[in-house]
């Protein structure tokens, strides 16, 4: 090797270029951005088997052939307590429709069932509304956080996620989705 230093230089700037392409290519990407989809979308929903509130079961059966709103909150979440006006609104909307079930899953091990039921009386949740013993149903829909909303279509697939706070236009477009427009 006549030339050491010309090596060593050419082989840093190798290297140089392919971090800047590597780097070039995941800029723009969304680190979020898994965790603003979910995995289920597009599959089949999870089997439900809750209880609601007042003793009833709630399950993939009782809603088979609806078009499912299915959301997972905590009384004491800020964007949970956010998005309750948009789903309040949503559900006047369509709290009628035969077609239509819409079930809040209390996700909050550390609030009991009566606790919990009292805070929905006061907060004018009217929907089926259930807890999640042993944290099944959020296991089972792989939820991350909460608020988080699936929208099973009356095939049983997942045709919608909201990742955060529902609002009724998303709620709308994915109850859309799941009726086929």
């Amino acid at each position: 090797m006549r030339h050491p230093a010309r090596w060593i230089s050419l082989a840093v700037a190798g290297v140089v270029i392919v971090l800047g392409v590597v780097l070039a290519l995941n800029v723009g990407t969304d680190p979020l951005a898994a965790s603003k989809s979910s995995r289920l979308l597009g599959k089949t929903a999870p089997k439900i088997d809750l209880v609601d509130f007042a003793g009833n079961p709630v399950t993939s059966e009782s809603l088979a052939g609806k078009t499912v709103v299915i959301n997972f909150w905590n009384e004491w979440c800020d964007p949970c307590l956010q998005e309750l006006p948009a789903l309040r609104s949503f559900w006047q909307s369509h709290a009628n429709d035969g077609d239509v079930a819409m079930v809040g899953v209390a996700h909050d091990p550390n609030m009991s069932q009566a606790g919990l039921a009292k805070y929905a009386q006061q907060a004018g949740l009217d929907w089926t509304l259930a807890k999640d013993p042993g944290n099944k149903a959020a296991l089972d829909f792989a939820i991350r956080g909460q608020p988080e909303t699936f929208v099973i279509a009356p095939t049983g697939e997942i045709v919608g996620y909201q990742y955060g706070a529902a609002t009724v236009r998303g709620l709308e477009s994915m109850l859309a989705t799941a009726r086929g427009g």
